[in-house]
Order: structure tokens, then C-alpha cells, then sequence
């Protein structure tokens, strides 16, 4: 078995899709529902769900704080770079990469108030 999508609820669904897009290298298979629902195809065949808000059945609902998606890439200096084009294209981000539990990496919160690791278990 292996898992097949996640689906997450995001208050724009538009700007969180050109945002992976744009900076994950996800691709938008499909729209849905006047644009309340973007399938979203990655790299290895992970489909990314983004899913308006207006859907849930609770209002206000967050992620956990420590709720995030990760993204490995191969090498330090890749982190590095992904760290550097995101800053020099105006997302926000906080620390730099560094050395955190047994990886190399930074976290970021991306549109949708999605948290969003970016590390490599390179040495």
C-alpha cells in the first residue's frame, strides 16, 4: 500500500496553487468546483489536494502547530539554493537552513498557513 494524496484545506485555493507551482514544481491536473478544489500532480506521482475552506464543517480550523509537509532534497547545497530563490522571490522565511535532529533544512509557513520543511539527511 502506499499513500496516494493529502488533501489540504487552504483559504485560498488560487494563490496556494501558484505557489506550489511556482516554487515546488507541482503541476495543476485539474479545478474543480469553480475553483475550490486544485489537483495538484509531484514529483514520484504524490498528488496534492488544495481544498477551499468553505468546505469544512467547523469554522476556524487550524493545523496543530506541529502539523507540516516536508520536502527532501538530495544535497545541503540544494537546500541552500531553494532557501535563497524563495527569499530572493519575496516568501517570507525565517532562519536559515541548519543542522536540526539528524537533518539539514528550515521551515517556512507557505500560503494556506501551511507549515513547509525543506531539509536533506545529507552528512
Amino acid at each position: 500500500m502506499r499513500l496516494n494524496h493529502i488533501n489540504l484545506p487552504v483559504d485560498d485555493v488560487a494563490e496556494a496553487r501558484a505557489f506550489f507551482e511556482t516554487w515546488f514544481d507541482f503541476t495543476c491536473a485539474e479545478v474543480k468546483g469553480d475553483g475550490l478544489i486544485a489537483v495538484m500532480h509531484g514529483q514520484g506521482g504524490f498528488v496534492l489536494v488544495l481544498m477551499s475552506t468553505k468546505f469544512n464543517s467547523e469554522p476556524a480550523q487550524t493545523y496543530p502547530s506541529a502539523f507540516h509537509i516536508g520536502f527532501l532534497l538530495p544535497t545541503r547545497k540544494e537546500v541552500e539554493q531553494k532557501h535563497a530563490a524563495l527569499t530572493q522571490g519575496g516568501v517570507a522565511l525565517g532562519p536559515t537552513p541548519k543542522n536540526m535532529r539528524g537533518v539539514f533544512g528550515f521551515y517556512f509557513t507557505a500560503p494556506g498557513n501551511i507549515l513547509i520543511e525543506v531539509s536533506t539527511d545529507e552528512g
